[in-house]
């Protein structure tokens, strides 16, 4: 049966999710990069630059479940791109570039309706507008059984664990303090809405907790 997944989700010691002030030049907010300094060795990341990384220690392994065996994506608009408000033209096609790492339905909330983008790669981009629970239901529809990883952001993730819709969530809790940002867990009461701690790994760069329903 397929899962509702948030997997590989970098937030920092003191709970957030990604750095303030995002923009075209700092995608993740300032300092969120520092995030994210256990993915970027593995060869998950290298791999999408045609490049050779980790594959060995749990960081490679975290890498590879956080982007591996999903059926469809669904991301919020600032992951898609720092564009807000209505979409000008059709130019912006995400920070990927011609061939986007999902290779998947990939499925962006927003308030403003746009055409698909099919990418290479696999890759197609789909413009919801009816919320997240439409987005879901999509979602499954192009699945084809497998699971679906709800990417982030911060605020996408929030909402889909606060509406109960999200069975498994892995973080990779990162060894930095941001002071500010986005705030993944005020006001989440994750043992309310019936998650349990099922995993965890340390490595020198982050501490992978998984819970689950």
């Amino acid at each position: 049966m397929s899962k509702v997944r948030v997997a590989g989700f970098s937030v920092s010691i003191d709970g957030f999710g990604a750095g303030p002030e995002q923009s075209l030049n700092d995608p993740l907010g300032k300092r969120g990069p520092e995030l994210f300094e256990w993915f970027f060795p593995t060869q998950t990341f290298q791999g999408m630059f045609g490049k050779e990384g980790e594959t060995e220690g749990a960081d490679a392994k975290y890498a590879s479940s956080a982007m591996s065996g999903f059926g469809a994506f669904i991301l919020g608009r600032n992951m898609f791109g720092p564009i807000r408000g209505e979409w000008p033209d059709e130019n912006w096609k995400g920070w990927w570039g011609d061939n986007p790492p999902y290779h998947e339905p990939t499925f962006i909330l927003t308030h403003h309706a746009r055409e698909s983008i099919v990418m290479e790669g696999g890759t197609t981009f789909h413009f919801v507008t009816g919320g997240i629970e439409e987005a879901l239901a999509r979602a499954k529809a192009a699945a084809g059984g497998k699971d679906i990883k709800i990417g982030g952001g911060v605020s996408t993730v929030r909402q889909y664990v606060q509406a109960g819709l999200v069975d498994e969530i892995h973080f990779a809790i990162s060894p930095v303090v941001l002071g500010r940002g986005e705030a993944m867990f005020a006001g989440l009461d994750l043992p309310a809405l019936g998650f349990r701690l099922t995993a965890r790994d340390a490595t020198g760069k982050a501490t992978h907790i998984v819970l689950q329903k």
